[in-house]
């Protein structure tokens, strides 16, 4: 069985950090996105190749998939795919490029071709779990669906009961009134006679993958399969604080040094480091001295933590410094930043409301309480730099010595 990863699209909901990376690629514990879900499929026995459609910044996604799961790589022209080689658990990977972006119908038509029969489609920027990914594939068609909070904001998957059987009735787009909290989460099991179907181009004059879903409704049937372990959808920049929290605690059960903190090959401890909570730290960082880390943070690799430095409940990027005098809680840094001595990032509104954040020129609630700033890749603050809670500062910005930022920083 053959599973299909979409990461082709651009994601402008989660800027800064995407502006300068696909989504697949932000981090989570120090790990990507794409990795993670590398990691589950090689648990599930019936896949045994994966393809991964490409797009934006599609040199990117190549280099993860050379660097770390490719034992021989031949380069090929971006529209073909790479030789077959294989993943850890023998399963073969290979990439095809989206070259227009048509919809998620129209990615999946790039790999029509190189398809077998049954395979699998998930999203390729939220992560999901080998167990469910398992459980869905025992139904010969299926979308996995998960509880949400927030149903308004998600496709609403409407069902019905057929002797031991949940069926599909329709998925609803952002419903406003309530009609279930049953989320699509954008996993599907299928098989080759969905490209029987002719696709339209939807409103939004995209091919939708959701289309296909519609016809086989009618004709042939679809399981709902019910999230049973975990589901994370990244849709804006501070959902990966909650992402970050669940798998920061659970590599703690598994592999653990220093009570509850892993540290990656080369990394140093200076005196006077004091950690507290579930924290990963990557590959030749130095972190120290006198410095805190708390909540469930993860470092990247190549960092520098220094001198009188609070980190709670954050995530720092690859090759970022934070020297000395500074305190970053519930936030997310991009790579190669530099924080002057004494960068604030406050994370709490007096009033203990909500802290909301503009995305594409609107105010979005986060739902937290506690939400400090994002900060894109490249990013140098001057010294004694204040941040409001839920500001963003662009890739390559810099802000001037004592400099207040009440409003997102795009240039």
């Amino acid at each position: 069985m053959q599973a299909i990863i979409l990461a082709a699209g651009k994601s402008t909901r989660t800027y800064p950090l995407t502006a300068t990376k696909p989504k697949p690629l932000l981090k989570i514990a120090n790990k990507t996105i794409l990795e993670h879900n590398l990691e589950q499929l090689a648990l599930v026995k019936d896949i045994n190749e994966v393809i991964i459609i490409i797009g934006y910044q599609k040199e990117q996604i190549i280099d993860v998939i050379v660097n770390k799961y490719q034992n021989e790589y031949k380069r090929n022209d971006f529209g073909k795919h790479a030789e077959n080689s294989k993943i850890k658990n023998k399963i073969k990977l290979r990439y095809f490029e989206q070259k227009e972006q048509l919809g998620t119908g129209h990615a999946l038509m790039q790999v029509k071709d190189a398809l077998h029969d049954r395979f699998i489609v998930m999203n390729g920027d939220d992560l999901f779990s080998g167990k469910d990914i398992a459980n869905a594939v025992k139904h010969k068609y299926a979308v996995l669906g998960a509880k949400v909070k927030e149903p308004s904001r998600f496709g609403i998957i409407v069902s019905h009961k057929n002797g031991d059987k949940n069926l599909v009735n329709e998925i609803v787009e952002k419903p406003k009134a309530f009609i279930g909290n049953i989320a699509n989460t954008g996993l599907y099991v299928f098989d080759k006679k969905i490209f029987d179907y002719k696709l339209k181009k939807s409103s939004r004059g995209e091919f939708e993958i959701i289309d296909f879903v519609n016809f086989l409704i009618k004709d042939e049937g679809v399981n709902v399969e019910t999230v049973s372990d975990y589901w994370f959808s990244i849709g804006y920049p501070w959902d990966l604080l909650e992402a970050n929290e669940f798998f920061v605690n659970k590599i703690n059960k598994t592999k653990s040094i220093k009570g509850n903190v892993i540290l990656g090959k080369g990394t140093k401890l200076l005196s006077g480091t004091y950690i507290e909570g579930n924290v990963v730290i990557g590959e030749n960082c130095k972190i120290g001295p006198n410095c805190y880390l708390r909540g469930s943070t993860s470092i990247g690799n190549n960092c520098h933590i220094g001198q009188a430095v609070e980190i709670k409940n954050s995530i720092i990027g690859d090759n970022s410094k934070v020297p000395h005098l500074s305190y970053i809680g519930d936030s997310v840094i991009g790579e190669n930043v530099n924080l002057g001595a004494g960068t604030i990032t406050a994370n709490l509104r007096h009033d203990n409301a909500n802290i909301k954040s503009i995305v594409k020129d609107e105010l979005v609630d986060s739902g937290r309480r506690k939400f400090g700033v994002i900060i894109g890749d490249n990013v140098h603050t001057g010294i004694h730099t204040t941040l409001y809670p839920g500001r963003k500062l662009w890739p390559g910005t810099s802000t001037l010595p004592g400099e207040i930022v009440r409003k997102d920083k795009i240039s």
